[in-house]
């Protein structure tokens, strides 16, 4: 943010006026949903969109901004940042239940350990077995206060119930949009790292 005032654009602050306002929304809309078993999938990904989306949207709308771009390549670099960044949400949320915790920093299951009605887990609320919807309702909110057999059962429901895939293939969609949006911009070195960058984001294990 502080390299984005040198420029003196008045565009650039507003951008940066807006994603800083909006990120913050999404930070207490985030909070509200904490131990809310009630969060279904598109209040989910409201928080998603009003924080690391809003963050990769300005900052790939910023470097159109910067490189004097028409507004039509504005709008879709922002559309590009927008999708990209719910994708690599929708990633680090899947990772949170299959990488290993040398990869990720964190242990699995971190994200129900504090929680977090992230996608895996509504989708296991949703489609998972009777005994499955109570257990993951009951972690969602009490978390820690919860003993690691209870933990273990949740990881292997998610593991096992489709909850995995249903986000993978949400995050390919997102990809899949992005993509989409760089149809219009020059085939060069700098496209070619956006288009890694989407392979990336569907394959990355950290």
């Amino acid at each position: 943010f502080q390299m984005m005032v040198k420029p003196n654009d008045l565009r650039v602050m507003e951008i940066l006026s807006d994603a800083t306002n909006t990120i913050a929304e999404g930070e207490v809309l985030q909070l509200l949903n904490m131990n809310d078993p009630e969060v279904d999938e598109q209040s989910y990904l409201q928080v998603i969109r009003y924080k690391t989306a809003k963050l990769f949207e300005a900052s790939t709308e910023l470097g159109a901004i910067l490189a004097k771009a028409n507004v039509e390549r504005q709008q879709e670099a922002a559309a590009f940042g927008r999708h990209i960044g719910t994708a690599f949400q929708l990633m680090d949320d899947l990772l949170d239940y299959t990488a290993e915790a040398s990869q990720m920093g964190k242990n699995a299951g971190d994200d129900l350990r504090e929680g977090k009605p992230t996608l895996p887990l509504i989708y296991l609320l949703e489609n998972g077995s009777k005994e499955e919807q109570l257990l993951v309702r009951a972690a969602i909110e009490q978390n820690q206060d919860l003993p690691e057999n209870v933990f273990a059962q949740i990881l292997h429901g998610v593991q096992n119930s489709g909850a995995l895939d249903y986000t993978q293939a949400a995050a390919k969609r997102e990809v899949d949009l992005a993509i989409q949006c760089l149809q219009h911009f020059p085939q060069n070195e700098a496209t070619d790292a956006l288009h890694a960058l989407c392979r990336y984001s569907l394959s990355r294990q950290t």
